[in-house]
């Protein structure tokens, strides 16, 4: 138990898709602790399984910033049950040190889980604040899914893994997002009148 090491992109095990938790057993406790330590040594704001080589529906948000108490949120099996508007967010990630990248994202989910204690809860993040964004980035983690298929800008990203000698990008990986893009042009319209 305690601060594990984050794999990093490249690793098969990033690629995966994570199983369903049937029991918040102890290991999976552990693994949520584990999750949190590890979360927390590393300065993030989000951390899934998989990272940590655990294929599992399972990750950790806190938002919490600066002196501010620990504000820990354990998600068992999500389910992104709601999702709407959309927006550029600028993300990164803890497999891919120093690497940043402009993604499409949702601006407002609602998502049902189990907390660390195996009970049931809903929870909406709205208006693209860092909640919403954490939530959507570590959930794909659970698909096999990486924040760089979402990302706006190829070319830009493929500069940035190379300089920071990651693999390069995987093309046959990338999303297509016309829905979220066309939204988030509209947007860009309007904000430029």
């Amino acid at each position: 138990m305690g601060i594990k090491k984050i794999l990093k992109y490249g690793n098969p095990c990033l690629r995966q898709q994570s199983k369903e938790v049937h029991k918040v057993s102890k290991k999976i406790k552990e693994l949520v602790k584990d999750l949190l330590d590890t979360l927390y040594s590393n300065n993030g704001v989000g951390l899934a399984a998989p990272q940590l080589g655990e294929n599992y529906r399972v990750f950790v948000i806190d938002t919490s910033s600066g002196d501010e108490a620990l504000k820990p949120i354990v998600f068992i099996n999500p389910k992104i049950v709601k999702k709407s508007g959309a927006f550029i967010s600028n993300e990164g990630c803890l497999s891919f040190p120093d690497v940043y990248a402009d993604v499409r994202r949702y601006l407002s989910v609602t998502v049902k889980a189990l907390d660390g204690h195996g009970r049931s809860f809903v929870l909406d993040a709205k208006d693209g604040c860092l909640l919403a964004k954490a939530i959507q980035h570590e959930f794909d983690h659970l698909d096999g899914i990486l924040f760089i298929d979402h990302v706006r800008n190829r070319f830009d990203i493929e500069q940035k893994l190379a300089e920071k000698k990651l693999p390069p990008l995987e093309l046959d990986r990338m999303l297509e997002e016309q829905d979220l893009e066309i939204q988030i042009q509209e947007k860009l319209k309007e904000d430029k009148k």
